[in-house]
């Protein structure tokens, strides 16, 4: 199977092959889904906290007399009842959720996805070279020229520093389009991207991450 290759203009420049058995890495759709969720629930920072009657700061004071008034009996101001009282049931950090996912079944589903799109035809490589600053401007005069302005777009890079932050920063202001390194790069994000454009020095290193041997 070949991926067309563009340069930043939006022109084509040429085809690139992939052996079709890199291709054919493919996942069960119950792996996948346990995988994604497994992210997302990782990503929850569960932090929400509210304070109970025994953390209220205040006096312990009563707020009136036990008796002789004809009131309901009240012990103090951190009640809930009261203004700045402590909250009843409210949220608290929870135990350590994180779920722990199988690095096989990781690796089988990023290749699943990333082969998934590369099948369908919605990846292709971009000659990056003539990108040397963070300008928003070529990257979406790019995407216009492929007609992808609408689409959700995945930029991923190598995994060294060679293709600079300026990538990051030239993406920020595209509200549908997003830059990762391929260290970084996940089922999640793969599965979000409607299409996905490999930066020409990060082609080998995507090979790699399908199975081929160094």
């Amino acid at each position: 199977m070949a991926l067309k290759k563009y340069d930043l203009s939006g022109q084509e420049t040429g085809e690139v092959e992939i052996e079709q058995e890199l291709l054919d890495h493919k996942a069960s759709p119950q792996l996948i889904k346990d995988y994604i969720v497994a992210i997302r629930k990782n990503g929850r920072q569960w932090s929400a906290k509210t304070k109970g009657r025994s953390e209220v700061m205040g006096t312990k004071k009563k707020p009136h007399a036990q008796k002789g008034l004809g009131r309901a009996r009240q012990g103090s101001f951190q009640a809930p009842q009261y203004k700045g009282g402590g909250v009843v049931f409210g949220p608290r950090p929870k135990f350590d959720q994180h779920v722990r996912i199988n690095r096989k079944e990781r690796r089988l589903a990023i290749r699943s996805l990333f082969a998934s799109k590369c099948n369908e035809g919605k990846a292709r490589i971009l000659d990056a070279s003539t990108l040397q600053e963070a300008k928003t401007k070529p990257v979406a005069s790019f995407l216009d020229a492929l007609q992808l302005a609408r689409s959700r777009v995945l930029f991923v890079g190598a995994s060294e520093q060679g293709d600079g932050s300026f990538w990051v920063k030239s993406t920020n202001n595209l509200p549908k389009a997003q830059f990762i390194r391929l260290q970084n790069i996940n089922g999640y994000d793969l599965s979000l991207a409607d299409e996905i454009v490999i930066l020409d020095r990060a082609f080998d290193e995507c090979l790699q991450l399908l199975g081929k041997e160094s």
